[in-house]
């Protein structure tokens, strides 16, 4: 029972961690702060503008009812209104600038952020993975698959010798040879071409040789 109503322990709130909360606080309300002066600023210019015009209309209406002095009058009124409206143009570009500038920022700090969380998990990582521990698991690896080879070859009965595979081998070509035999045309012969004759060797080109041998052996019985 006591461990039902136990309370839970709460995860330390670091220092750091209550700067960077307050960090954000800050930014997020100077931002706000920020958005709301603009936005006060367009409304501002927005009513001066109407009221610009209205102004503009009356004065000539004034105009035409020969109140002159009134006329300038309020003529007067709207150039200051004017003249305000100008350094309103400027507040609110510097403004919009500081908006965009503090969003900006917020996003290159997600960057850094996201390296930083990057790098530190990379780091996690290759502390994790020991060169020792994966060249043993690569002999391992090749240990393994070593003996299955051996195994594969005892199933499928025994391994061949050196000359078992050079008989192999010469098999092999012979069988290529006799396959590319097989499809070369055979050469005709001379009953499958009875129409060709091959002519008959001439007996006078050996007459000479004959006189010289005659010649030579009676050559030979003189000298005896």
């Amino acid at each position: 029972m006591g461990h039902i109503f136990s309370k839970k322990p709460q995860s330390k709130v670091t220092e750091q961690d209550k700067a960077v909360l307050v960090g954000d606080d800050a930014v997020f309300i100077i931002q706000q702060q920020l958005k709301t002066t603009r936005d006060k600023i367009r409304q501002y210019q927005k009513r001066s503008d109407e009221k610009l015009q209205k102004d503009r209309q009356v004065a000539k209406q004034l105009l035409r009812d020969g109140k002159k002095e009134r006329a300038k009058l309020l003529l007067r009124k709207k150039r200051f209104i004017e003249e305000q409206l100008k350094k309103t143009d400027g507040t609110l570009e510097n403004i919009e600038k500081m908006i965009e500038d503090i969003e900006f920022a917020q996003i290159q700090m997600k960057v850094v952020d996201s390296l930083k969380v990057g790098n530190e998990s990379l780091k996690q990582i290759n502390a994790m993975l020991d060169i020792e521990d994966i060249e043993r698991i690569l002999d391992e690896t090749q240990e393994g698959a070593e003996k299955q080879r051996e195994i594969n070859a005892l199933l499928s009965g025994g391994v061949l010798t050196e000359e078992d595979e050079s008989a192999v081998e010469e098999e092999l070509d012979a069988l290529i040879a006799a396959a590319v035999q097989k499809q070369l045309p055979d050469a005709p012969t001379a009953a499958e071409n009875p129409e060709v004759e091959l002519p008959d060797v001439p007996e006078t080109a050996l007459e000479p040789e004959k006189e010289k041998e005659k010649h030579k052996e009676r050559v030979a019985m003189a000298a005896s």
